[in-house]
């Protein structure tokens, strides 16, 4: 049994796989750093399960989903996030992937998703799947404003709309903290909004953030 592990943090990935190795040690765990090498290590040697982040530098984890399946219609994708919005949730299992469990999630839950899609069954942590049972039409998806986002803008989106500050988006996406407000900047025009406050309200309004999220916003 083969499980490929796709993550740009090497930290991360490595304590995964590790982890994955000591509860699975019938299952040989290999790792890719991003959707490139992730499609290249596919080519010759398939795995029965890839665990996908699913904010990838490059192609996203989103795309690479949907190129994997193109060609292994089969394969089943599970994603392994820091993200628990329900849209993007729902993008995830639209382009085809069998799971959806965040990094918060304990390694029980971790060893539950794997065992359950290697038995040919779907899996989305429970706390997900009850807020997806409740929201049969989440709004998120339906505002034209958000039809046009890339995965990463989206990501940023998210990350902004919480009040991440803006160092802590790059230091978790691997970007320059100058990227970071060019994204700002463009997810305002593009999102017509006018400031960081409206672009909370967008959020709300769309189900991206739930009302009561915690926020911090960072002054400057």
């Amino acid at each position: 049994m083969k499980i490929l592990l796709v993550d740009d943090h090497a930290v991360v990935r490595q304590g995964y796989a590790s982890l994955l190795r000591a509860l699975l040690p019938e299952v040989r765990v290999s790792e890719a750093c991003d959707g490139e090498q992730a499609l290249e290590k596919t080519q010759n040697d398939i795995p029965n399960l890839v665990i996908m982040d699913i904010g990838l530098p490059g192609i996203s984890g989103l795309e690479t989903t949907r190129r994997l399946l193109r060609r292994l219609p089969q394969l089943p994708v599970l994603f392994f996030s820091m993200h628990d919005e329900l849209p993007l949730v729902r993008q995830a299992l639209d382009a085809g992937a069998a799971g959806y469990i965040t990094k918060s999630s304990s390694p029980q839950v971790l060893l539950e998703a794997v065992r359950r899609i290697l038995s040919g069954y779907a899996y989305i942590e429970q706390p997900l799947a009850t807020e997806l049972a409740r929201n049969p039409s989440h709004g998120g998806a339906q505002d034209p404003r958000l039809h046009g986002m890339t995965q990463r803008e989206f990501e940023i989106f998210v990350m902004l709309a919480k009040g991440t500050p803006a160092r802590q988006i790059a230091e978790q996406l691997c970007i320059s903290g100058k990227t970071v407000s060019n994204y700002l900047t463009l997810l305002k025009n593009k999102l017509q909004v006018s400031s960081q406050a409206e672009l909370v309200h967008l959020a709300i309004d769309t189900g991206v953030l739930r009302v009561g999220a915690k926020l911090a916003f960072e002054v400057s």
